[in-house]
């Protein structure tokens, strides 16, 4: 819900401003390498381990952590799992609340495209798009689940290290004027 408030109070200058930006991009693809390294070392101890028993203000607080993935560059499960962490959620159950609040945001971003996009669609072949989404959800359990194993067992330094070459190597690149 919070980054639903934010989104539709500032989309303008999201889309008009920072998405035109793409040093911020590659900046703060950096700032989230270096903010994983040091969560993923110095959080706090965990105090919760289900990422469906949250309490309420904490659950609304992740959501406000969200928000900040209106910037461009800024991972939204990256921000929802430091955030929930930083509440004292344990890694694991951070990233499994984080993935079940991506739900309702990408479900209402997929119904806004369809809507608008609705003279132009192709309801013919709702077989072929059956079938693309029954592999793609498949696909998507698959690599969560596999994600999550990896999380207990190695953290999220991986993901902090790949974002800072990235955002590096895309800083480099804006340098030489690529």
């Amino acid at each position: 819900m919070p980054a639903v408030v934010v989104g539709l109070l500032a989309h303008d200058f999201i889309k008009t401003v920072l998405f035109e930006t793409p040093v911020l991009i590659a900046v703060m693809l950096i700032l989230g390498g270096f903010v994983l390294l040091v969560i993923d070392r110095l959080a706090p101890p965990a105090v919760h381990d289900d990422a469906l028993a949250l309490p309420l203000r904490k659950a609304l607080l992740i959501g406000v952590c969200q928000s900040l993935a209106m910037i461009p560059g800024v991972s939204r499960s990256g921000a929802t799992i430091v955030g929930a962490m930083l509440m004292g959620v344990e890694k694991r159950a951070a990233a499994e609340f984080s993935f079940l609040l991506s739900l309702p945001t990408m479900g209402a971003a997929v119904a806004y495209d369809l809507f608008q996009n609705r003279d132009i669609l192709d309801f013919g072949a709702m077989w072929e798009i059956g079938v693309g989404f029954a592999v793609a959800f498949v696909t998507a359990l698959l690599v969560v689940r596999w994600v999550l194993g990896f999380i207990s067992r190695h953290g999220y330094a991986l993901f902090g290290w790949w974002r800072i070459i990235v955002g590096s190597a895309a800083l480099v690149a804006l340098g030489l004027g690529l």
